[in-house]
Order: structure tokens, then sequence, then C-alpha cells
């Protein structure tokens, strides 16, 4: 039998002309370069300042057309498209990151300065200028997220263990149903239902770090459940049912065998719950206070903690007032520091305690 080969049209080749791999950079170059020079006239000719934002997003924006037009001539419609794509999805990317850098690119600028050993070592007390430190703000911070932490991450895991495992019925829609209105919640509504509830036994105007950790146990827990009942629920059922063929009873499977699977994925969510409420500042503004001196007792008086010392150098600027700003500057950026740090530890966990694959 003859077989008859066909010419494939040049429009439509998977593996026709390319554009050399320069090409996209280079447009890029003189698309950047023609909008500066077009954005530097307009300013010149109308005595305006010049918008270095609005150049280079246009100068991207033209890089794009250009780039798409190009493709479509020599390439054809497909890698065109495909090229159209990948310039919106990284174009996408690049301005979402704007924002983060530009965050840290400040707090840091404004911020390292200030952290020096005195800022480590000393609090507000009897400090009404120069000087001072937050080591009693960043201890408050520690011990409130701590107790935080010990409420939320036993009652969210075993919830999420329940709704996955054993939850049928009403009772588990029902919690599911309250875990997703608890996730909705305001974190001032979770500081005033903290302080009403303390108020009721210890009387009004109570202030303490525990209350603080309640309120932010209240808005941990949601987190907790809804990540780790994810992570739970892709627990292969062939591991389930293997260690049921073995005689395991289901608790000690869920203990030996979905746990352990899972730990990866429940670290990453139960940091991303404590990195969601670390620098709240609100609700510890209301159940925990402020104060200027030390307190590492979670059960009596009032505690600092980082966010609403930030809060507190910024609103009550005394003289000089740089002084207020470059301490709340150097809070900030120990905030920030302390979830990068809580970020690498839970990656180091996953790491070193997730089910090795390999053979």
């Amino acid at each position: 039998m003859a077989i008859t080969v066909r010419p494939v049209a040049a429009g439509s080749s998977l593996a026709g002309n390319r554009l050399p791999r320069s090409a996209p950079w280079l447009i890029l170059a003189a698309s950047l370069a023609a909008s500066l020079a077009l954005f530097a006239l307009l300013s010149a000719a109308n005595s305006s300042e010049f918008s270095l934002t609005g150049a280079v997003v246009v100068g991207l924006l033209l890089h794009m057309v250009v780039t798409t037009a190009l493709s479509a001539s020599i390439e054809g419609s497909r890698q065109a498209k495909d090229r159209f794509v990948t310039n919106l999805v990284t174009g996408a990317f690049l301005l979402a990151m704007v924002p983060l850098i530009s965050v840290a690119i400040t707090v840091v600028s404004n911020g390292v300065a200030r952290l020096d050993p005195e800022f480590f070592s000393s609090s507000m007390r009897n400090v009404t200028g120069e000087g001072g430190g937050a080591l009693h703000a960043m201890v408050g911070t520690l011990l409130i997220t701590l107790a935080a932490t010990i409420i939320s991450v036993p009652l969210g895991l075993l919830t999420s263990i329940y709704l996955v495992e054993y939850g049928r019925g009403r009772l588990a829609k029902t919690i599911t149903f309250l875990v997703d209105v608890m996730t909705g919640i305001p974190s001032i509504v979770a500081g005033l239902f903290a302080y009403a509830a303390f108020a009721l036994v210890l009387g009004p105007g109570v202030r303490m770090g525990i209350i603080g950790a309640v309120s932010l146990s209240v808005l941990m827990i949601p987190v907790v459940v809804r990540s780790s009942e994810e992570m739970l629920r892709l627990v292969p059922n062939e591991l389930r049912e293997a260690s049921y063929a073995l005689g395991v009873a289901k608790w000690l499977t869920v203990v030996k065998v979905v746990l352990p699977t899972s730990i990866a994925g429940i670290t990453t969510g139960i940091m991303l719950s404590i990195s969601r409420v670390i620098g709240e500042t609100a609700p510890l503004l209301i159940t925990a206070g402020f104060t200027a001196s030390m307190n590492y007792n979670l059960f009596n008086d009032r505690m600092q903690s980082l966010p609403v010392y930030v809060y507190t150098q910024f609103a009550n600027q005394g003289n000089p007032a740089f002084a207020f700003l470059e301490r709340a500057w150097a809070a900030a950026l120990v905030l920030i520091l302390i979830v990068m740090a809580m970020n690498l530890i839970a990656r180091f966990v996953a790491y070193k305690f997730s089910p090795k694959t390999g053979r």
C-alpha cells in the first residue's frame, strides 16, 4: 500500500521559523528605552514630574504588543499566543511582586538603623525620648503567640481528623459550616469576644496576655482546621486500607499512617495560621493592652506585643518624633524577621519529617 505524505502548511507547522532567543530581551530593552524617552519628552514639554512607574508600565505593554505581532508574522499564530500568555503571566507575577518588594525595601531602609543592642536588651520603662527598646514587646509577642498555638493546634487538628476520618451526617456539616463562618470573622470581633468572655468572670477593664492568646486562637483555629483537613484528604485511601488489612485499629492508622504522611502540609498550614495572627493589632490592643515594662506572666496584668508597640510608637509620638518613628520601623522589621524565621523552620520541619518517596 502506498503512503502519500502531504506537505504541512507553513502557518500551521509546530516547528517552523523561530525568533532568536535574544529577541524578546532586545524587544524589551527597546520598548523600555522608547517609553522612557517618550515620557521624558512629555515631562519636559508639560513641565511636569517624570513618572518612572508609568514609563515602565507602558514599556512592558509595548513589549507585549511588539513581541506578539512579530511572533505571529514569523512563527505563526500558535507560538504568538504562547508568547502572549507567557508575557501576560510574567507581567502579572512582576506586578504582584511590586508591593512586596516595595514594603520590604521601605521597612528595611527605615528600620535597620535602630537595630542596635539596646533595642533588643531594654524595654520602654522610664524612656520618654531617644533610646529604649522593644524587648518587652518581643517577649510578649512570643508568649502570646505560643499560647495561642498551644490552644489552637490541638483543637484544629483534632477537628480536622474528625471531619476527614470519622465525621458523617449533620454534625460534620454543621462543624464545617461553623468553621467556614469563623474564617471570615474580623479580628476586632475575636478580640471583643475574648474580652467579653473574661470580663464576665474577672470584671470589666481586665487586660492580660492570656486573653490576647484566646482572641488569636479564635482566628487561628479555622485556618488550622481547613489546611489540615485538605492535607488529610490528600492521603491516598490505599494506605488506610493497607493498614486496616493488617488488623491495625483506625485510631492507630490515623496516628501512624495518615498523620506522618501529611505532616509536611499540616506543618505548613500551622505556620501559615501563626503568620496570620502574629501581626494582629486590634484584638491585642483590646485584650492585652500595652505597657512599657517587662511582663513574663500571661495571667497577670497587661502585656505588650510588637504590633501594638508599632501602633503606639506611631500614634503617640513624643519629642523627638524621629526616635518614636525609628523604634516603630525597627519593631516592624523585627516582626517580619520573626515571620521569615518561622517559615524557614516550617520548611525544615516539613523536609525532615515528610515521608521519603525514594527507594
